[in-house]
């Protein structure tokens, strides 16, 4: 027996909304209207397009709030629509690049929604802020810093409110910071609780009994090399229990010689925390990944529902994180119910469902050298939500598959032998390089899992790993968009299409569905990008920057709306050159250096754009000429757009970058031989 939760806001009420980004109901992105169904969905047409100028990346899930769509674009903007008409009914800039300028250089810029709570819009911002909006008019009732001001920490995620509470987490983690989630008062912005999910140094104090707890599982100075365990998307409230459920993510550093002298679980990295939902006190945890080593995290949305295990009811929680088991616990509890693979995963045998702990194959912390296995850094699932129906009792998972090889960093444990500071630099003390082994890495598939069985339903493959989110509704139908620009409707038992769309560029976000007046509609956001930049060389579809206008597109049953026209792919590189510039092989390894370090997690690794965050420097008029290069770096000018400031870049660091950019337009037209100095520049 399977069975959805109930609303898990107080206003506005009914599914005719969609009014937090995992849907109505226990974070399952399932709704349970049924207008549109398997019979009828072949009728589905677009009924209108928004064009988004100036938005690349769109991540966001949309909330529908009685007949107004509310969503946010890249650099945290939030906009709000008619659900009906299409029509922009106003638009709430934040201006994240001129408060806290640095804290471009972090994240690429990126955001997954809002929440809504009486009359009030809430989004948190890359900066760090979280400022409520007022609904009709979007403008700012309150606004509160979230971050101290010396932090790396950034917000991309979506707050969940419940009980006059809007709560909100942040990133950081891949540097170091100390993860926590904070509850404020939606009225007011007044702070009412803080949940830190790592402890902190033990001489200044424990804020919880649960990080003294926690304590006891670290060794060492942790407090100085840095955590992680950041809560940057998932966070599920169940009003059954009145409990939040919150999913860590990755340890900074990453290697555990570096940050616990190799010892103790590291509580509460990479784990399902449960946390009463009105004070914030720890009631359980569970651990997905002790003495997290491979940038793995537990940040998958994490879905509610009531289920028969082995003969016995049980109120369950379900998460797919990227190391590719599929976790089935129970919520009262926190005991593990069910845990297997649901694609290709080489870094453990399996999971014991007596200890909870997994059973890791040898020599995969890489103290004995290199060593390659699945899932890579990006996870078997990464942020996309998954769905999950009652109706057929599956879980519908955007998989991904990807080796990769992981190895100390033996510069930087060499430096640390030595004495040398122990920064928290991206990576800390490891090195991950992404590759393809077999002929399925850098592909993806939809998954229907079931949880009980724990197996694999059915599968469709995509050619891209890097695809969108997921929606399933009572209609018997799975809505996906993919990597290419095509929006899916699968049947929910079968996984066979009964219905696409060329949207005509890639999707990442996931869809919603809500009516107004009794008419069913659908909407997605379609905006490719986001951390395709650090794996280019496996999801370039051919999306050019700024080529492809970014939308909100919305459908209904006898839609007739046209898109505009569009350019259409091109996965050529049209690379500049200046044939008088020569080549210093010097510099160009020094400006590979600096790429990697700066550039290319929104450039793409070397130098492979996807097309977004940001445009391939290789076809850059501004990057052929040094002089222009010089004076656009430390400008800032294009950071309304997401594109950090670099005042610090000496003259010699700027023309190294320009030779290394230079060199690689010159390998794109076969001017000169690829070099593992410009192949391998910006790995992990």
């Amino acid at each position: 027996m399977l069975a959805s939760l109930g609303a898990t806001q107080a206003t506005p009420v009914g599914d005719a909304n969609w009014a937090g980004t995992g849907g109505p109901a226990g974070e399952t992105h399932f709704s349970q209207l049924s207008a549109i169904n398997s019979g009828n969905v072949a009728k589905l047409g677009l009924a209108w397009s928004l064009d988004l100028p100036g938005e690349h990346s769109l991540e966001a899930v949309p909330l529908a709030v009685d007949g107004v769509l509310y969503f946010t674009g890249q650099m945290s903007a939030v906009y709000a629509v008619d659900a009906v008409s299409g029509k922009l009914l106003w638009h709430y800039d934040p201006e994240t690049y001129l408060r806290r300028p640095l804290h471009q250089r972090y994240v690429m810029p990126v955001n997954r929604g809002v929440a809504y709570w009486n009359g009030k819009v809430f989004v948190g911002t890359l900066d760090g802020r979280l400022i409520a909006l007022d609904a009709r008019t979007g403008k700012p009732a309150w606004s509160v810093q979230t971050l101290a001001e010396d932090s790396r920490q950034t917000i991309t995620g979506a707050p969940r409110v419940f009980n006059d509470k809007v709560v909100i987490g942040n990133g950081g983690g891949d540097f170091g910071a100390r993860g926590y989630v904070t509850a404020y008062d939606t009225e007011t912005g007044h702070e009412v609780w803080r949940f830190y999910t790592v402890p902190g140094n033990p001489a200044d104090g424990f804020e919880q009994p649960a990080m003294k707890m926690a304590a006891d599982t670290w060794r060492g100075q942790w407090w100085k090399t840095g955590t992680g365990g950041t809560v940057w998307d998932s966070m599920t409230y169940d009003p059954e229990l009145n409990r939040l459920y919150i999913g860590t993510g990755n340890s900074g550093p990453y290697n555990p010689r570096v940050r616990t002298e190799g010892v103790g679980d590291n509580l509460f990295l990479a784990s399902i925390v449960a946390l009463d939902a009105d004070t914030g006190r720890y009631i359980w945890h569970y651990q997905v990944n002790p003495q997290e080593a491979w940038d793995y995290k537990a940040t998958a949305n994490i879905s509610l529902a009531d289920m028969e295990i082995g003969g016995q009811q049980h109120k369950v929680l379900m998460q797919a994180p990227t190391n590719g088991f599929f976790y089935v616990v129970d919520r009262e509890n926190g005991k593990l119910l069910g845990a297997e693979k649901y694609g290709k995963v080489t870094w453990a045998k399996g999971v014991d469902l007596k200890t909870g702990r997994p059973i890791e194959e040898p020599g995969i912390r890489y103290e004995k050298g290199p060593v390659t296995f699945w899932p890579s850094p990006y996870g078997a699932h990464n942020w996309q939500p998954m769905a999950f129906s009652p109706r057929t009792g599956l879980a519908y998972i955007p998989y991904m598959q990807l080796a990769a090889r992981y190895s100390e960093d033996a510069e930087y444990m060499a430096r640390l032998k030595k004495g040398g500071a122990r920064e928290t630099a991206f990576g800390g003390g490891a090195q991950f390089e992404t590759l393809v082994v077999d002929g399925d890495d850098g592909k993806g598939a939809l998954v229907a899992w079931d949880p009980v069985a724990q197996k694999i339903r059915w599968k469709v493959a995509y050619p891209s790993m890097w695809n969108g989110g997921v929606l399933a509704t009572a209609g018997g139908l799975v809505f996906q968009g993919d990597a290419d620009g095509i929006f899916h409707g699968y049947d929910a038992s079968t996984g066979a299409e009964a219905w696409h769309y060329d949207a005509k560029l890639g999707i990442i976000a996931a869809p919603i569905t809500y009516t107004v007046r009794g008419v069913q509609f659908v909407s997605i956001l379609v905006g490719y990008g986001g951390a395709a930049g650090l794996n280019s060389k496996f999801v370039n579809r051919g999306w050019k920057y700024g080529q492809q206008p970014r939308r909100l597109l919305t459908f209904k049953l006898g839609g007739k709306a046209r898109l505009p026209g569009t350019a259409p792919r091109d996965l050529k590189v049209a690379a500049l050159d200046d044939p008088a510039l020569k080549l210093n092989e010097a510099e160009v390894a020094e400006g590979a250096a600096l790429y990697g370090s700066n550039c290319a997690m929104c450039h793409g690794m070397a130098l492979q754009s996807s097309g977004a965050p940001a445009p391939d420097l290789r076809e850059s008029a501004i990057a052929l000429k040094r002089e222009d290069l010089a004076v656009f770096l430390p400008s800032g000018a294009a950071s309304p757009s997401g594109m950090p400031r670099f005042e610090e870049f000496s003259p010699e660091q700027i023309r190294g970058l320009h030779m290394y950019i230079r060199a690689g337009a010159r390998e794109a037209l076969g001017l000169r031989k690829p070099t593992e100095k410009l192949q391998g520049a910006g790995r992990f």
